[in-house]
């Protein structure tokens, strides 16, 4: 008779978090990033981890404003009448992993698998290389896409950073 091994899994505990949310503007592409960078740097990682990791949250942005809102942000007063506005939330756990979710109210994604493809893109006037998806896959351990067009798309991101040796 084999004897049944129940591999247990602890449950992670938030140790840190984070929640941001600003203009869907360009120029907070680089505030993003920081934001995000801030809470990493609480766990230590290396300089490629916290390249990693900025770099997917960039990717992430710039989606939001270029895809989700049209980069069509117009004032701040129109972030409250026709959205316009990014949501940043970033934590960290026990285990030295992070979590990070960036979520707009943007025209949503038609058909999320389609758009994760490399070089998809719906850019028609040939700015857009369709790598953004790509980047932030080979960037971090695992990424989870929700969308709803007319409502949005949320990007889930998570990342285990390397213990200090």
């Amino acid at each position: 008779m084999k004897k049944e091994i129940k591999k247990i899994k602890k449950k992670r505990v938030i140790l840190n978090q984070i929640k941001s949310s600003f203009p869907a503007k360009s120029i907070n592409e680089s505030l993003s990033r920081m934001i995000a960078a801030s809470l990493v740097c609480q766990l230590d990682p290396t300089i490629d981890e916290l390249a990693d990791i900025k770099t997917a949250v960039s990717e992430a942005v710039t989606n939001c404003i270029v895809h989700g809102y049209g980069n069509n942000y117009k004032s701040i007063s129109s972030v409250n009448k026709s959205g316009g506005e990014i949501n940043l939330y970033a934590c960290y756990y026990d285990d030295n992993s992070i979590k990070i979710i960036i979520k707009d109210k943007g025209k949503g994604i038609e058909d999320v698998k389609k758009a994760m493809q490399p070089l998809y893109t719906t850019d028609e006037s040939g700015e857009r290389s369709g790598m953004g998806f790509s980047i932030m896959q080979s960037f971090m351990d695992k990424i989870r896409v929700i969308s709803n067009p007319g409502k949005g798309t949320t990007v889930i991101f998570e990342k285990k950073i390397s213990r200090p040796v």
